[in-house]
């Protein structure tokens, strides 16, 4: 009883953290995005400025403890077409601790959110509908434009949260992009975090989780009748580093 309680009053502490982030974040974004305009078009820094409050959430949170593992980026104004598997809402505040950045493409119903979509338009991230075909090639077109003001973009191949342990399929979307763009693949690896906030509960649990950066995959020479291929070697990548984790994490 006391256990759950105390759950409670940590989710209750962790939610109004965020959102009282989301609302001082807002002014400050739309200062910082004015005051770049002429020097920074790829909304780098005010993006980069708009992950911090992930930060401020992740490490006001008593339950949780985030890492950030694997390679360096050297260049963090290379751009990457970023790709990562999904465990729950938290992995974007596992993933904003990367210290690069990177736009999101999210689906539309979040932009329509008052302050929070307020906040991912001023950092420059990419709606799109999902189950829109024409929505899906004006997010592309964007991510392109992002890609060539040497900014990263990150996309979630699967779509969704899996409803179970194991990763769904991968969408063909993210690695299309990477070949038309001529840019590399850099995947990430999370683990830990289905526990941290559950999908369709409100609730945050107790968790250790991490972030892995892999090797970038290049995409030079390849063309788009590569896709399925890279794909396919990039989840293969991503799902054998998330097994390795679990393992370490168990003995």
């Amino acid at each position: 009883m006391i256990q759950r309680l105390y759950v409670t009053l940590v989710s209750v502490w962790t939610w109004l953290v965020l959102v009282t982030c989301l609302i001082v974040w807002c002014p400050l974004l739309f200062l910082l995005r004015v005051a770049s305009v002429l020097f920074d078009p790829g909304l780098y820094w005010t993006g980069l400025w708009f992950r911090k409050l992930a930060v401020v959430t992740a490490a006001l949170n008593p339950l949780w403890r985030f890492r950030c593992t694997g390679i360096a980026v050297a260049n963090p104004r290379r751009p990457f077409v970023v790709v990562s598997n999904h465990e729950s809402f938290a992995d974007i505040l596992l993933i904003s601790h990367l210290p690069w950045e990177m736009k999101w493409m999210s689906k539309v119903e979040l932009f329509r959110i008052p302050i929070l979509g307020w906040n991912m338009w001023l950092a420059g991230d990419v709606p799109v509908h999902r189950g829109k075909g024409r929505s899906a090639v004006q997010a592309m077109r964007r991510c392109k434009e992002v890609l060539r003001k040497r900014v990263s973009v990150i996309i979630f191949p699967e779509g969704t949260r899996s409803p179970t342990d194991e990763m769904l399929p991968f969408k063909d979307g993210a690695f299309r992009l990477a070949i038309e763009s001529g840019v590399p693949i850099l995947p990430l690896v999370v683990a830990g975090t289905a526990s941290a906030i559950r999908k369709h509960d409100w609730r945050v649990g107790r968790t250790d989780a991490v972030v892995r950066v892999l090797p970038p995959v290049e995409t030079e020479g390849l063309t788009v009748k590569d896709t399925h291929a890279l794909r396919d070697r990039v989840r293969e990548m991503i799902r054998a580093a998330r097994d390795e984790i679990r393992a370490g994490e168990t003995t």
